[in-house]
């Protein structure tokens, strides 16, 4: 399967024009749309975009139980500590999960180039224009994905960055978290427009300082997303090819669904 024809429709659809498209984000950006009229970059609730590690604001939000009504309940709380509470910055466009952006100073984290993760916009030299989408994943694509030996849930949501060359797909990028002893550590996958990866990285290895290892992921490089192997053992390799996995697979059913 070439990713091209794979988004070919969607393309078609959007126009090809990622500044205007509707883009589709998981559910904290859809939420805090209607909330507050607007859809904010990944760093709202994020530290290095959609799929990492939670700010101090995603927190709040998590804690306050991911739905509509958790926006009222940490109102006038001030996540990122700028001295604004959490509301009053939403309401004037400035991130109330960044210390940087205030209601004075906004900042540039709305502009195009600011929702896609700079992490992701660096593996992709020269690339200047990029289609986010969403990763909601349907029954279908649960089933599909059974299939392919990964169990997801609804829980994997995530965003894809999808990276286009003269209007035409590159390749895509994800950030996605693994799971080591109960601790969090998270991942950086890049695909070319076949979807075979072209790199597997570690972005925050902070819970995990092991999973900075370089060794771990290059085994991955150049395996076809709908090919990968499954986990094997419980150690810390078998946890990345579980990530590795679960990811893959989600780029895989997702793309090939559209």
């Amino acid at each position: 399967m070439r990713l091209t024809h794979t988004l070919r429709p969607l393309l078609l659809a959007t126009g090809l024009a990622f500044a205007q498209s509707s883009m589709a984000q998981p559910l904290f950006a859809n939420l805090y749309k209607q909330q507050y009229g607007y859809t904010p970059a990944c760093t709202a609730c994020h530290r290095d975009g959609g799929g990492s590690v939670l700010n101090a604001f995603g927190e709040q939000f998590k804690d306050a139980g991911e739905t509509a009504a958790a926006f009222a309940k940490i109102a006038e709380k001030d996540a990122d500590g700028d001295g604004f509470k959490n509301a009053v910055e939403a309401m004037a466009k400035a991130n109330p999960g960044r210390k940087e952006s205030t209601p004075d100073k906004k900042g540039d984290w709305l502009d195009v180039s600011s929702l896609i993760p700079k992490e992701v916009q660096q593996r992709f030299p020269g690339i200047k224009e990029y289609l986010p989408r969403d990763a909601f994943l349907t029954p279908q694509d649960l089933e599909r994905a059974k299939g392919l030996g990964a169990t997801l849930s609804n829980k994997d949501d995530n965003t894809l960055y999808v990276a286009l060359q003269d209007r035409k797909p590159a390749g895509v990028g994800l950030i996605f978290p693994g799971e080591y002893q109960g601790k969090a550590f998270y991942l950086l996958m890049t695909t070319d427009r076949q979807l075979n990866i072209t790199a597997i990285e570690p972005l925050n290895t902070r819970q995990v300082k092991e999973a900075a290892n370089p060794a771990l992921y290059t085994p991955f490089k150049g395996m076809a997303l709908d090919k990968l192997p499954a986990a094997q053992g419980n150690d810390l390799k078998a946890a990345v090819a579980q990530a590795v996995k679960k990811a893959g697979t989600l780029v895989y059913v997702r793309l090939k669904s559209s």
